[in-house]
């Protein structure tokens, strides 16, 4: 326990003289800031400590010496390098040559960023190294041959490949059934649309009805033509014919029209001394069946008769 508690005091005491350091650290910062400002080094606002200008150095000895370290004398068969100058020029690239000459512009000086002349500077130097090169290897015995064919080998192998084809095509996929949900939503939009404008119009027409209805029983409109047609006909306005004119003059010479129905039944002397629809009540002459133009059912026969007819036979 005591060997404890002096270990604690021992770490107290290091920490408290770690922040004394520290404390008089600061203290020297600060003071050395006021002198900066007295002396007019700093001046007032917003201080950041920038950086200073970089220095290069171009040690041309140092970069010889490291050259020359690194540099081993190895016959040219184990180097395989060649420097020459891009072999001539076709002839239908020549000619191009000689317009850029005239410009002022030589071969070197090209536009980099014309893909074809820099394919055909590149197939013109690889042609001007296998001409200088083929020959002092056949010189120094080393068997040479055409390759079957000049495709270079792909950088990423096939699988790799495939895996991107498939990424790809993916995403195509998922780009048209994108596509394809944004026509479904904007199709689902266009007949919610058409569907509330179906429903404001029937509302509209209700309203017009039954305020056609208001005015009818106030006397403002002839007749109720407006339920069965489209627009309601307005007092002054011309009663123009309409397809269903003819059918509501039927129902009104069967069922009648409006007004007060009461005592509608009742004889007048007019009716009374009408008999244009009356019937007698007398039965026509002659056996049942036997009507005007159509041949009754023939009587049964009496029970002698019968007899007769069977042969006697009782």
């Amino acid at each position: 326990f005591c060997t404890a508690k002096k270990a604690k005091m021992a770490a107290t005491a290091d920490s408290d003289s770690e922040s004394v350091e520290s404390f008089s650290g600061s203290d020297d910062s600060d003071r050395e800031l006021i002198e900066a400002y007295k002396s007019g080094l700093l001046k007032p606002g917003l201080n950041i400590e920038l950086p200073g200008p970089t220095k290069h150095i171009n040690n041309v000895a140092g970069l010889k010496q490291k050259l020359a370290d690194f540099r081993q004398d190895l016959d040219w068969l184990e180097r395989l390098d060649v420097t020459t100058d891009p072999a001539p020029m076709p002839a239908t690239m020549e000619e191009v040559a000689n317009i850029e000459a005239a410009k002022g512009t030589t071969a070197r000086d090209m536009d980099v960023h014309n893909d074809f002349q820099r394919e055909m500077t590149f197939y013109r130097q690889a042609q001007a190294a296998v001409m200088s090169a083929v020959p002092r290897l056949q010189t120094l015995g080393v068997p040479t041959r055409r390759p079957e064919d000049y495709f270079a080998e792909m950088a990423k192998s096939d699988g790799h490949m495939k895996k991107v084809r498939e990424r790809l095509l993916s995403r195509q996929q998922g780009l048209e059934r994108a596509e394809k949900v944004r026509k479904v939503r904007d199709m689902r939009k266009y007949g919610k649309q058409v569907q509330r404008e179906v429903l404001l119009k029937r509302q509209k027409e209700k309203k017009e009805i039954i305020k056609s209805v208001k005015e009818y029983r106030k006397g403002k409109i002839d007749n109720l033509d407006f339920l069965d047609d489209e627009g309601p006909p307005r007092k002054g306005q011309g009663a123009a014919r309409r397809p269903g004119a003819n059918r509501n003059s039927f129902k009104q010479k069967k069922f009648g029209f409006g007004g007060q129905k009461k005592r509608s039944k009742w004889n007048t002397s007019e009716s009374s001394a009408d008999m244009s629809d009356f019937k007698s009540g007398r039965k026509p002459k002659g056996p049942p069946g036997n009507k005007k133009g159509k041949k009754g059912k023939q009587p049964r026969p009496g029970k002698n008769k019968r007899q007769k007819m069977k042969g006697g036979k009782r």
